[in-house]
Parts: C-alpha cells; structure tokens; sequence
C-alpha cells in the first residue's frame, strides 16, 4: 500500500504533467487557428479550378494527355500523409488504418509515405517504400507539393504505377476530421453534380471553346496544375486535422489528469486520517494502561 510520501510525490508527477498537456494545448490551438485559415482560404481556388478542368475537359473531349490515359491497374500508389509527431489522438492511426484497407485491395501495391509516422509504421512491417517526405514543418509550401507531385507524375508517365491515390485526413471542424482517399492519376474530369448545377455544368460542356494555342497545349498545362493542388490541399488538409486532434488530445488529457489529482488527493486525505486515527487510538490506549 503507497505511503502518503508516495501519494504526494503522485501528485506532483501528475500535475508537472498537467501543465505540460496545457501548454500543449495552447499551442496546438494557435496552430490550429492560422491551418484553418490557409485552409479555408485554399478552397476557393482549389474549387474553381475543379471547375476549369471539367469545362476544358468538357470542351476538349478528343484531347489525349499522358495524365488522362487509363490502364489496368497492375501496380497502384499510394500517397499517405500523417504527421511527424503523436499526441494528437486516434489522428495518425485512423489514417494508417484505412491505408491498410485500402492497400489490401490490389496485388502490387507503392506506398510514399509523408510523414514520420506512416514512414516509421511502414518501416516496422518491412513495406518497402518508394520515396518518403518527412519533417515538412508547420508551414506547408507549395513547392513541397510540387515535389511530390513531380515525383508520382513522373512514374505514372513512365508506366511504373497504373494508378495513384492520395490518403490524408479532411479537415471538416475541430471536432471531426475525416480520413480520406482521393484519386490523383489517372486524372478523372469533374463529373457534373445533381439538381440544377446539373443541367448548368452540362450547358457549360456543351458551349464552343476555341484554344489558344492548342487544346493539348491548355491539357498540358492545367493537368499537373490540378494534380499539384490536390496534393497541397491534402497537405494542409491534414495539418489543420493534425493540429485540431492533437488540441483535442491535450485538452483530455488535461482533465483526466485534473480528475487523477483529485482521486489520488482524496486517497491521501483518508491514508493521513487513517494514521492520525491509529496514533490517537495508540496514545488511549497507552494513558488506559498506565492508570
């Protein structure tokens, strides 16, 4: 049975770390704040070029471009991005989960992980791995995507992968972000929605375009850049996730250590009256004896 020395120093343990959850927390929660407004500043272009590539699309139907060839998906890739760090929740393992999931459904399978944690969960089955990003910093870039992008394109043209994916986790609040799976190659044109952005995208399809230079050369151009801006929206996609699960954690953590302290204070509390009890009876005990 623990002393109240033992108990004490307990304590003081759980609440060294409780202050180091708080500030972690804190922290977590300014990062969060300046990720969620790159995402939702990103959207909008990412949007409208959805948009662009489904009308070029549309008005170039003929067009062939190395990233719009489909074939039989022998080999397939798969980009997945976690962080670099734990603490941060059930974050990294949702992510690692559906990978697994995913990757179970084709015979060759390659993995570029982004990221410590899916490099080092890749490493420890011995999955080999065709390139791998680590320690991408707080600041997501555009030309980090860019080297990614350059890296999957390049293979995909040469006929090395038939297909590749991009795993990471949409932000959708702080409370919840989603793992997902996007396709990045081959490039697939946006499809037009439902209801009455059905019968606009389908106008939109139908309308005359005359290409300057040429519809390959506009092809040429805008594809990669599509290509380019999903693997950046993943990027920061995941880092507000990361940040808002990691914040999430902390602030747990916080009260269950909060709740720890005050069991194990009241633990002490009846230990300490315990042995007050047992002297007092100790000392009645000994005056009765000596009357």
């Amino acid at each position: 049975m623990p002393s109240v020395r033992d108990l004490r120093r307990k304590i003081k343990s759980v609440k060294s770390t409780q202050k180091i959850c708080k500030a972690m927390k804190a922290v977590a929660t300014a990062k969060m704040a300046k990720s969620q407004e790159q995402v939702l500043a990103a959207r909008p272009y990412a949007r409208q070029l959805h948009e662009v590539l489904g009308r070029v699309a549309g008005g170039a139907r003929n067009v062939k471009n190395p990233l719009l060839a489909v074939r039989d998906p022998k080999k397939v890739c798969y980009v997945v991005i976690t962080a670099d760090r734990g603490l941060c929740g059930g974050f990294n393992s949702n992510i690692l989960r559906l990978t697994t999931k995913e990757t179970a459904k084709w015979p060759e399978v390659a993995l570029v992980p982004v990221g410590r944690k899916a490099r080092n969960f890749f490493r420890f089955r011995a999955w080999k791995t065709d390139n791998e990003y680590i320690g991408l910093g707080e600041n997501v870039k555009p030309e980090q995507a860019n080297e990614i992008t350059n890296f999957v394109i390049k293979k995909y043209v040469d006929e090395e992968y038939d297909a590749v994916y991009l795993i990471y986790s949409k932000f959708k609040s702080v409370m919840v972000q989603i793992p997902t799976v996007v396709k990045l190659l081959p490039v697939e044109p946006p499809q037009a929605e439902e209801g009455a952005e059905e019968a606009k995208a389908e106008a939109k399809s139908k309308a005359a375009y005359l290409f300057e230079p040429s519809a390959e050369d506009v092809l040429e151009f805008l594809l990669p850049k599509y290509v380019q801006n999903s693997v950046f929206q993943g990027l920061i996609e995941s880092k507000a996730s990361e940040h808002s699960a990691r914040m999430m954690a902390m602030d747990n953590a916080t009260k269950s250590a909060g709740e720890l302290i005050d069991r194990v204070t009241l633990q002490m509390n009846r230990l300490r009256q315990e042995n007050i009890t047992k002297e007092l009876l100790d000392i009645v005990g000994g005056a009765a004896a000596l009357e």
